[in-house]
């Protein structure tokens, strides 16, 4: 690495939108005296609810706990199958495995969302709900799921953890199926460090949801409770961030779409990849911007190209490593490895870049030059 390389200064993987109102306006909490389940929260819940134009919001401490009490709400339990892809944070299937349901994992297309087609083969007589997941914030198919939903009799829940702010036609994220899950993971579209939102149009299901966050407490009284709850609370402070960042979410957006823009400007003419496969990109959220190696790259390649990106201090990960792959889950399930070729053949050759909405043109241009130099090492 020469002089001028190592005098640049890395591009991160992602950055959250803050600004200097956001830390004040969490300050002014912090000078309250309500720290959790208060009225900033029930701001928040109401901001995303609009949103995904739903009747209700809760709050709870990540995306995992939402889906978990969205699993448990909806009575999915012990033998229950649940069509689920592979290709997507192990957190889609946790809060199934938590309530000792099976997930039955299907093939993605190429939009890398589970193929419909797949969906409906994959339906039997223990089959109890579809859980879908926007991949990387791309909206495809999610009324073809709900109409199989609708068709079998089946439970569906929107996992719309990376989907804030995106719409399919004129549907938004999170107002498909019973229910829906949006997270604010810090490399999420708004942050709240930790925590997410439950969103429905189901009064029981709020009432469970909101209920279980809370230890199982009663609605009603406060030391009384009526079921097995989990400390699944999202705090005042977590709110206000949340809060503060939905008041410019069109802001962000906007900024997402730009960095992805600028980056699928300059990837354009690089020979043997594969730019994100959006549906309709001017309605995606734009959650990360993940690239995939062409067919005649292996996985060994796709990691070397990693490790000249992290060397020259460009951020960068594998976005996904199957579900189906993962240890815990070959140990539990069965060996997985060969089910689904397509998830295994995008799996082994796709990486995410920097990206977020702050993200220069100098920056965007610096990971394309770096890249275009990683690739041309691995052809050689």
């Amino acid at each position: 690495m020469n002089e001028d390389k190592m005098n640049v200064r890395p591009v991160p993987l992602s950055n959250p939108d803050l600004v200097k109102e956001d830390a004040l306006a969490v300050a002014e909490v912090l000078r309250g005296d309500r720290l959790s389940i208060g009225p900033v929260l029930e701001q928040f819940e109401a901001a995303i609810a609009k949103q995904a134009c739903r009747k209700y919001g809760i709050g709870v401490n990540s995306g995992t706990s939402g889906l978990h009490l969205c699993v448990k709400a909806l009575g999915i339990s012990e033998g229950d199958e649940v069509i689920t892809p592979s290709f997507s944070f192990v957190a889609t299937t946790n809060c199934l495995l938590f309530e000792r349901a099976k997930p039955v994992f299907v093939d993605i297309d190429h939009t890398y969302n589970i193929d419909p087609a797949q969906v409906e083969a994959a339906i039997t007589p223990r089959t109890k709900a579809i859980l879908p997941v926007e991949v990387f914030g791309n909206t495809a198919h999610f009324d073809e799921y709900e109409r199989i939903a609708q068709k079998h009799n089946l439970i569906m829940i929107e996992d719309c953890c990376e989907a804030l702010g995106g719409r399919l036609g004129q549907r938004h994220a999170g107002s498909f199926g019973a229910a829906g899950v949006f997270a604010f993971y810090p490399n999420k579209q708004i942050t709240t460090g930790e925590g997410g939102v439950i969103v429905t149009d189901s009064e029981e299901i709020r009432d469970l949801c909101k209920s279980m966050r809370n230890q199982g407490r009663d609605t009603v009284a406060w030391l009384s409770h009526a079921r097995l709850g989990y400390n699944y609370r999202l705090s005042e402070i977590n709110a206000m961030l949340g809060l503060r960042q939905m008041n410019r979410l069109d802001e962000i957006l906007d900024k997402r779409r730009r960095a992805a823009g600028l980056y699928n400007q300059a990837l354009a003419d690089i020979q043997g990849i594969h730019l994100p496969p959006m549906t309709q990109p001017d309605n995606a959220s734009w959650f990360v911007y993940v690239i995939r190696l062409g067919d005649d790259f292996e996985r060994s390649h796709r990691d070397a190209v990693m490790k000249e990106l992290q060397r020259n201090g460009v951020g960068c990960n594998p976005y996904f490593v199957p579900i189906h792959t993962q240890p815990y889950v070959t140990e539990l399930l069965g060996p997985g490895e060969g089910m689904l070729p397509m998830t295994e053949k995008v799996s082994a050759r796709t990486l995410a870049l920097p990206f977020f909405g702050n993200i220069t043109e100098e920056q965007v241009d610096r990971v394309s030059s770096v890249l275009r130099d990683a690739l041309a090492n691995c052809r050689r």
